[in-house]
């Protein structure tokens, strides 16, 4: 018995031992990376804000001490994660396709989405995303915009029965909106989340977001077995029994639906309705279905949201960009009130105004990769399996690649600017063969709810540019919201009704 003991004791010892050496081993080879002072194992968890506001402040503060390589290394733990924010070093990564896995922050979401488009490793990703890419070209995202309309008409029915003068938080009522679009989109449901904001799934798809950050914040919760017992996990648990039921029994209706009319796919198609054929055909198994749905939910609504609600704000502090947009609008629409295909493409002074927005305030701030490789980066060897932040919010900033970068200047944009920049200065959907997947359908959405409101309002924000705040969640949000006012136009006489 005592030997038995002994060995154990020797056993332990010598994997500790062992375990130490290499980590001081890539502590040393690590250390031309510029970090902030850390503590051996702990790292930085003990100096590392932990709640969304104090993080991208103390994250902004550490890129300017670290500013000429653009890169700092944090210590998780006694695990090393490095973030990049230069468009040479973003291009090292997201070019690469020896590096295609997904961090781990993605695990995250696994509960909700699966192994789905956005959450899968490279061997999964591959034949999924040459299985789907077919599914967003323009011949059926066009077909999407009625319902643009339709959603817009009820937000600008809604803007145009509030008290005049008063301020509005817009961004709530914009995610209402942009809900009810991808509801009908990808699963040809109209949850009538303006309408009806007490709707179960809609409150479960706002809950389980917030849930999944502060799960992202919190360390101690990255468990699995430790957050099912905790109280934020029983809530999670909840949302998804909620979200779950709710898109499978959305699936198995349309699927009956689609068998009945021996799989004839006349007028409008949904998401949905396209992967329901391709299970169909034997292109995709039936259980692959949810996730994608689901993963089209999680990322169609609260980016869109909130990249329109960025523009508002920006947009709000400048009038002369306000009447070049509202005079392009009024252009291209002439008598007309809806907005078809073809007008979408003529609004380019309005995709500028969005393009700059969304440099100023990706939706997605921060894009995660682990490395499938070692790769040398500034002559250091950076190990296979380290996490790697790429921070397109500090990218899109930088002056080595923009002229005054905390200036909203839409004419960037123009065809008629000459100025040559870094292919990856500018990468507010990811790049990459792994870039999102949605990118038209999101711009295309933009563009037709901000035509809806300056066609019908003139609109003045509250807060002045550097006074709203961003927020690092899942999505970049404002720390108190977007409050503007809105002044009718009188150009036309709108039935708000309809």
């Amino acid at each position: 018995m005592g030997l038995i003991v002994a060995g154990s004791v020797v056993i332990i010892l010598t994997t500790v031992i062992v375990y130490l050496i290499r980590y001081f081993a890539l502590r040393h080879q690590l250390k031309g990376i510029p970090q902030p002072r850390s503590y051996p194992l702990i790292g930085h968890g003990l100096i590392m804000k932990n709640d969304p506001l104090g993080f991208i402040a103390q994250v902004m503060g550490m890129a300017k001490i670290f500013d000429s390589p653009r890169m700092v290394l944090f210590w998780i733990g006694p695990k090393p994660a490095l973030m990049l924010y230069s468009a040479e070093l973003l291009e090292r990564i997201l070019a690469s396709s020896r590096h295609l896995s997904k961090g781990f922050t993605y695990v995250m979401l696994e509960p909700w989405l699966g192994v789905s488009l956005l959450t899968s490793q490279e061997e999964r990703w591959r034949p999924m995303r040459k299985l789907l890419t077919p599914t967003f070209h323009y011949d059926i995202l066009k077909d999407f915009v009625p319902i643009f309309n339709e959603h817009a008409r009820v937000l600008v029915n809604k803007l145009a029965k509030l008290p005049r003068g008063e301020p509005v938080e817009i961004l709530s009522k914009v995610t209402l909106c942009t809900l009810d679009v991808i509801c009908e989109t990808s699963m040809g449901k109209c949850v009538n989340a303006q309408t009806d904001e007490d709707c179960d799934y809609v409150k479960a798809v706002h809950e389980i977001n917030k849930l999944i950050l502060s799960r992202a914040c919190a360390p101690f919760l990255w468990s699995d077995l430790t957050y099912k017992l905790s109280k934020e996990g029983k809530s999670h648990q909840r949302c998804l029994n909620i979200l779950h039921s709710y898109t499978k029994k959305v699936i198995e209706e349309r699927k009956v639906e689609l068998e009945e009319n021996d799989w004839r796919l006349d007028g409008r198609r949904a998401f949905l309705d396209l992967l329901l054929e391709m299970s169909h055909n034997g292109q995709l198994e039936f259980s692959e279905i949810q996730p994608e749905v689901d993963t089209f939910m999680f990322e169609g609504h609260d980016t869109t949201s909130t990249g329109i609600s960025w523009a508002l704000h920006l947009i709000g502090n400048h009038p002369e960009i306000q009447r070049k947009i509202q005079a392009e609008i009024d252009e291209v629409l002439g008598n007309r009130s809806e907005v078809t295909p073809a007008d979408i493409s003529r609004f380019t002074y309005l995709e500028c105004c969005i393009k700059e927005s969304l440099r100023l305030y990706p939706s997605v701030p921060i894009i995660t990769r682990e490395l499938n490789h070692d790769e040398v980066i500034n002559g250091v060897t950076i190990p296979k399996g380290t996490p790697i932040l790429l921070n397109q919010y500090l990218t899109h900033r930088d002056p080595n690649q923009w002229e005054d970068p905390e200036k909203y200047i839409p004419e960037r944009f123009s065809q008629d600017n000459n100025i040559s920049r870094h292919s990856y200065s500018y990468v507010p959907f990811s790049a990459g063969s792994r870039n999102c997947i949605g990118k038209r359908f999101a711009i295309m959405e933009e563009k037709v709810i901000l035509a809806w409101i300056f066609r019908n309002f003139t609109i003045t924000s509250c807060e002045k540019e550097y006074e709203s705040r961003p927020v690092l969640e899942l999505i970049l949000r404002p720390s108190e919201g977007i409050n503007i006012t809105l002044e009718r136009r009188r150009l036309l006489s709108v039935d708000y009704e309809n």
